[in-house]
C-alpha cells in the first residue's frame, strides 16, 4: 500500500467507524485489552495489542457448520467448503495466495467444527495488510470451476476413508446418529459417507451454500499481536467495507427430549482397546446460564486424574487405561459424555458399574467442595497458561466468540466457571444425568489373532 494512502483512508475510517466501537480493559478472567468494532456491513472485528514483538496472528470466524447443515444429502459442506476457500479468485487464481502467504512465511491453514468454520494464519506484522487484502478478497470473490470443485470432493472423500481407517470417526458417527434423531448434530463434521460420494454432483449446490453462509455479518475477525491498530482498520475497512450480504435464516430441527437410555455397540474388526462412553444430553451453551461452566468442572470431578474414580480404576485395580471426561460448549443443545479406555473387554462390567456408582454418589449430594474449588482454579490457570502467544490468544478468542456469538465470550465463560458452586453439580447431575437422558456406547475390537 503506498504510504500516502494511509491518512486518506484513516480519514475515511473515522467518518465510517459505526457507535459500536469499544474498548475493553483487561480482567480477571481475560488478561488483555481488547478493541472491538462492527462495521456498518456487520463484520465484528476484534483486536487485542500483545506483547509478541514483529508477530500476529489472524483469523476469521465463520459462524457456521455442520449444525447448519439442514437439507437432506446435504451433510458435510461446511467442512468441504473450508477446501473450497483456498480456490482462488480473479485477483489471485489458485496458489497466487499461497505463494504471498508462503513468500512472508505464514503458517496457514483452516478447521471446522460442528458450529464455526476458523480460518487462521500466523506470521509476521510486516505482512499484515498484505494478509488483510488477501482475507477480503477470497470471502468477498471466492471462484471455482467446476472441474476443480469436482476434483476436492474427491479429496474430501480420501480424508473420509484416511479417518475411518481408526475407530474415533466410528465412535463419533454411532454416538451422533444415536443420541440425535433430529437435530443435525446427528452428523459429524464430515458428513454422511453417501453424502460426500454424491458432492462432484452438487457444484451450484456449493455456491449457494456460499452465499448464504459467508456473509459479513456472520464473521468475527479476531487479530492479536504487534500491530498499529490504526492502519490495520483503515485497511480492514478499505477491503471489506464493500462486502455485501446477509446470513440465511433458518429453522433448526428441534430434537425431541429423550425418554429412555440409548445403547449402541460396535464390533470393530482391527485390534484395538475396547471403549466404553456414557453420553447425556445437556443444554446449549449459553451465557446467562452456568450450564455450560458446571460441565467445564463436571468432567475432571467425575473421571479426571485426581478424582477416586481414576485411581481406583486406572491406578489401582488397573481396569481402565484411560478416563476421560468430555464437554464442548455448543450453540443448541449438545452432549456431556464420560468414557474409558478398557484394558480388557472382561473388564466392561467392573468399569460400568463403577461409572455408575461415581454419578449415583453425586446425585445423592456427596460432593467434595475442596475438589471442586481445586478444579475450578486449575481450570481458570489452564486457561491463562494456554495463552502465551499471540497464535494462543487468537485461538481462544476465537472458539469461544465463534460459538456464543459475543466478543467478549471467553471472559464471560471462565467467570462462569469461577462462580461454580459444589451444589451447582450435584443439581446439574440429578437433572440431566439420570440413565434415562444417555446413551451408552460399547466398542469391542477383534482380538490379535483374529479371535474376539
Amino acid at each position: 500500500m503506498h504510504r500516502w494512502l494511509i491518512p486518506l483512508l484513516l480519514v475515511l475510517w473515522g467518518a465510517a467507524l459505526p457507535a459500536s466501537a469499544a474498548e475493553q480493559p483487561a480482567s480477571p478472567f481475560f488478561p488483555y485489552p481488547m478493541k472491538v468494532d462492527r462495521l456498518p456491513n456487520g463484520l465484528t472485528v476484534i483486536r487485542v495489542p500483545f506483547n509478541s514483538p514483529g508477530l500476529i496472528a489472524y483469523h476469521t470466524v465463520v459462524r457456521v457448520g455442520s449444525r447448519n447443515e439442514v437439507e437432506p444429502g446435504r451433510t458435510g459442506f461446511a467442512h468441504f467448503f473450508e477446501h473450497m476457500m483456498f480456490k482462488g479468485t480473479k485477483n489471485f487464481p489458485e496458489g497466487e495466495r499461497e505463494k504471498v502467504i508462503a513468500a512472508y512465511g505464514y503458517d496457514d491453514n483452516a478447521f471446522t467444527s460442528d458450529d464455526i468454520t476458523v480460518y487462521h494464519s500466523y506470521g509476521p506484522t510486516a505482512g499484515l495488510l498484505k494478509l488483510v487484502e488477501l482475507e477480503a478478497d477470497r470471502f468477498r470473490h471466492l471462484e471455482y470451476p467446476e472441474p476443480s470443485f469436482q476434483t476436492e470432493a474427491l479429496a474430501v472423500l480420501g480424508e473420509y476413508h484416511k479417518n475411518a481407517a481408526l475407530p474415533w470417526l466410528k465412535l463419533e458417527e454411532e454416538l451422533s446418529r444415536t443420541a440425535f434423531t433430529r437435530h443435525p448434530y446427528g452428523h459429524t463434521t464430515l458428513g454422511y459417507y453417501e453424502d460426500i460420494k454424491a458432492m462432484p454432483q452438487a457444484y451450484a449446490y456449493s455456491r449457494a451454500f456460499f452465499e448464504r453462509w459467508y456473509t459479513p455479518d456472520n464473521v468475527l475477525l479476531v487479530i492479536v499481536g504487534d500491530f498499529d491498530d490504526a492502519a490495520l482498520m483503515a485497511a480492514v475497512q478499505q477491503h471489506y467495507g464493500p462486502w455485501e450480504g446477509k446470513s440465511a435464516s433458518i429453522q433448526l430441527p428441534k430434537e425431541p427430549p429423550q425418554k429412555q437410555e440409548r445403547f449402541v455397540h460396535i464390533d470393530w474388526p482391527q485390534s484395538t482397546q475396547p471403549q466404553l462412553l456414557y453420553a447425556w444430553r445437556t443444554p446449549a451453551a449459553r451465557l446467562d446460564t452456568s450450564d455450560a461452566a458446571v460441565q467445564a468442572v463436571l468432567g475432571t470431578y467425575l473421571v479426571g486424574t485426581t478424582s477416586p474414580l481414576y485411581k481406583e480404576l486406572v491406578l489401582d485395580k488397573q481396569l481402565a487405561q484411560d478416563l476421560d471426561g468430555s464437554t464442548t460448549p455448543h450453540r443448541d443443545p449438545h452432549l456431556f459424555s464420560i468414557s474409558a479406555t478398557l484394558q480388557k473387554e472382561e473388564n466392561r462390567a467392573a468399569v460400568r458399574s463403577a461409572l455408575n456408582a461415581a454419578v449415583k454418589e453425586l446425585v445423592t449430594g456427596k460432593v467434595d467442595a475442596a475438589r471442586v474449588e481445586a478444579i475450578k482454579s486449575r481450570t481458570r490457570y489452564g486457561l491463562l497458561m494456554n495463552m502465551e502467544t499471540a497464535k494462543d490468544v487468537a485461538q481462544q478468542l476465537s472458539w469461544y466468540a465463534g460459538i456464543y456469538g459475543t466478543p467478549d465470550a471467553l471472559a464471560r465463560h471462565a467467570q462462569k466457571i469461577s462462580e461454580v458452586k459444589p451444589g451447582d453439580l450435584v443439581a446439574f447431575a440429578r437433572r440431566y444425568l439420570p440413565a434415562a437422558n444417555r446413551t451408552v456406547l460399547s466398542l469391542t475390537p477383534k482380538q490379535a489373532g483374529g479371535q474376539k
